[in-house]
């Protein structure tokens, strides 16, 4: 039974302008394990510190602990968004993967758009979480924009490079419970400073 983020029933396309929100001074860099690929795949998403404080601190301090590494992405949908941190997922498919977490919520920290490249945390729906706290450690990445979400979940990052790798990973095949049947595992997460962009000159 699906507990987290039920998005096939409301994905939905869209343009939104972009949010103003500043990205902090560091990044996640991840490096994926598609299938039986030898290369790793690198994904790098600036932080939200500033608007969503809370969350960002959990996010690194479940990095600094190595919480992530070996996890799978465990949901996928083509060409719209992609979940992992489910420590369930690490032995593969279970009944109960995309229920699990850390053990503990976080407050929400609603406040930026779902667009192209926003990085989220799921959370339980509505009915039985009415405060709408995120989970401790799942996670989603946007592929497309998709507005019917803003207001309703907690975005804390952008992808700001290896977006195509996401998208390469949301097409792979996947079991009915919309699980990738190939393995596609976080090898690890690591914090670093971010480089900014030169300057124009």
């Amino acid at each position: 039974m699906k507990y987290y983020l039920a998005l096939f029933l409301i994905l939905a396309s869209g343009l939104l302008g972009s949010h103003a929100a500043p990205l902090g001074p560091d990044v996640a860099v991840l490096q994926i394990r598609v299938g039986k690929a030898k290369e790793l795949q690198r994904v790098v998403i600036g932080l939200y510190d500033e608007s969503t404080p809370v969350t960002v601190a959990n996010f690194k301090e479940l990095v600094r602990k190595k919480f992530y590494n070996g996890l799978r992405f465990h949901r996928v949908f083509p060409g719209a968004f992609v979940q992992a941190g489910d420590p369930s997922s690490r032995h593969g498919q279970a009944d109960r993967t995309g229920t699990g977490g850390p053990g503990y919520t976080i407050p929400a920290e609603i406040k930026l758009h779902h667009e192209k490249g926003s990085v989220a945390m799921a959370r339980l729906p509505d009915n039985i979480n009415p405060a709408k706290n995120s989970n401790g450690s799942q996670f989603y990445a946007c592929l497309q924009p998709i507005p019917k979400l803003d207001g309703q979940y907690t975005v804390f990052g952008q992808v700001l490079e290896g977006l195509d790798v996401l998208d390469y990973i949301s097409n792979q095949p996947t079991n009915s419970n919309d699980f990738p049947l190939p393995k596609i595992v976080i090898k690890s997460i690591v914090i670093e400073p971010r480089v900014a962009p030169p300057a124009n000159r």
